[in-house]
């Protein structure tokens, strides 16, 4: 009686953080997916507009980097999210490019766009000591040595990739004559360069404006059509003799079947947010560039430059760009068939002719393998229906009885350790929690 008192008291405690998903919307924390890693141009554009947001729905708004896959994971978990408002996705140009390339079968078509919140033009950087001069230095040395330099950027074939690809293109040079290093973003390879990693780091100057400031890079040429406001003594590529432009940019969107009403008032409320001048001095300060299309003129944006990524990709000259070693199921695979072997292994320990041997799986072990295996596959498809806490109390339950722990030890510890779990990460870190029909 005892452990079922305290089991009942957690749970009353729940209460009070939970079932609030009736009312207004929004009544519970907001999440912005970024498809790229912490310190990059994305990330902090939008931390920044997070921040904003706060002021503007009354709610916590948190930010979650799901970077990989050359962004097939943040656009991906994106497009599958919850369409109930709560998740919108830091959408960039490489939405347009990864389903080209294979990776995915996500598109622009699979989000309800709601404002594109910036736009940067491609530079070229070097480390401050680089024996390179100007653009034409560094082209020569490629021309002399072609495939020795290392550039980085973004992950393979992303969008400063191809801007790389571009200028070399119309330089009358290979594409892959500079060597390619797949990086989650602008961050890192811009570590790698000042590390000496890599000798070249294609991306915008606001990604490298520390950097610059510092005087530990330099920019060779920005590829814009004319010198960009906040860098005017960076030469553009086309005042070299190459005619090349490039540039990303970015955009707050939803999955697809938002309620309409909802749709709205974050539109309106991203749109507050980019207007104000709050977010103008902070573009200003960075030096990222001003994009506030609306939702209409976002979507058009995002279907000419979707075709024409299309034409680009299909072209031979893009061919180097578009062949990469290792497919996007490479290393899970890898990995599945690394466990299934094991098991297979662990099996054949086990049955053996002769006598039992020590080295094989104890009795009842790969029950408790697949009874782990199947613990992961319930949570995967029952916490955004259930919620956090009954999906891990339930999860936890079953794990426990599989240890063949007493059933009230059991049950106790599930519920505390799931409450417990809630209120630290969700409630005190504000930490984004799988959210069910309890609101828990």
């Amino acid at each position: 009686m005892r452990a079922s008192s305290i089991v009942l008291l957690f749970l009353v405690g729940l209460v009070p953080g939970g079932c609030r998903t009736g009312g207004e919307f929004p009544s519970r924390p907001v999440t912005i997916l970024v498809p790229w890693s912490v310190g990059g141009g994305t990330d902090r554009l939008t931390r920044q507009i997070a921040a904003q947001l706060e002021g503007e729905l009354g709610v916590p708004v948190n930010v979650v980097n799901a970077s990989g896959g050359a962004g097939v994971t943040g656009h991906t978990r994106g497009a599958l999210a919850e369409p109930d408002g709560y998740t919108m996705t830091m959408v960039t140009a490489e939405l347009n490019m990864l389903h080209w390339r294979g990776l995915t079968n996500v598109t622009f078509r699979d989000f309800t766009p709601l404002v594109r919140v910036n736009r940067d033009h491609a530079a070229l950087f070097v480390r401050a000591d680089a024996p390179w001069a100007s653009i034409e230095d560094l082209e020569e040395a490629i021309r002399n040595r072609p495939g020795e330099l290392r550039a980085s950027g973004t992950a393979f074939g992303g969008i400063w990739h191809v801007a790389l690809a571009g200028w070399l293109i119309q330089s009358g040079l290979n594409a892959d004559d500079l060597r390619w290093v797949s990086l989650n973003g602008s961050a890192p390879s811009l570590q790698e360069l000042v590390a000496g990693g890599v000798e070249v780091v294609v991306c915008s100057i606001p990604e490298a404006q520390s950097l610059l400031d510092a005087g530990e890079v330099r920019s060779l040429a920005v590829m814009a059509d004319q010198r960009l406001p906040g860098a005017p003594d960076i030469p553009t590529l086309q005042e070299t003799g190459v005619d090349w432009t490039s540039f990303t940019w970015r955009g707050l969107a939803l999955p697809l079947n938002v309620p309409p009403d909802r749709v709205r008032m974050l539109a309106a409320a991203v749109h507050d947010v980019v207007a104000s001048d709050e977010y103008g001095v902070f573009l200003d300060q960075a030096g990222f560039g001003v994009a506030g299309e609306d939702a209409d003129a976002f979507r058009e944006a995002l279907a000419r430059e979707d075709e024409a990524f299309g034409d680009v990709f299909r072209s031979a000259a893009f061919a180097s760009v578009r062949r990469q070693t290792y497919g996007p199921w490479v290393f899970p695979g890898v990995v599945g068939g690394l466990i299934g072997l094991s098991l297979l292994l662990s099996v054949a320990t086990r049955t053996g002719t002769g006598a039992p041997k020590r080295s094989g799986v104890p009795p009842g072990g790969l029950v408790r393998v697949g009874g782990a295996t199947a613990g992961s596959v319930f949570y995967l498809l029952t916490a955004s229906v259930l919620g956090y806490v009954l999906t891990t109390a339930v999860l936890l339950f079953g794990l426990f009885l599989l240890l063949r722990v007493r059933f009230t030890v059991a049950a106790l510890t599930s519920v505390v350790v799931a409450a417990t779990s809630y209120h630290v990460f969700g409630v005190l870190l504000r930490v984004p929690l799988p959210w069910g029909v309890l609101g828990w």
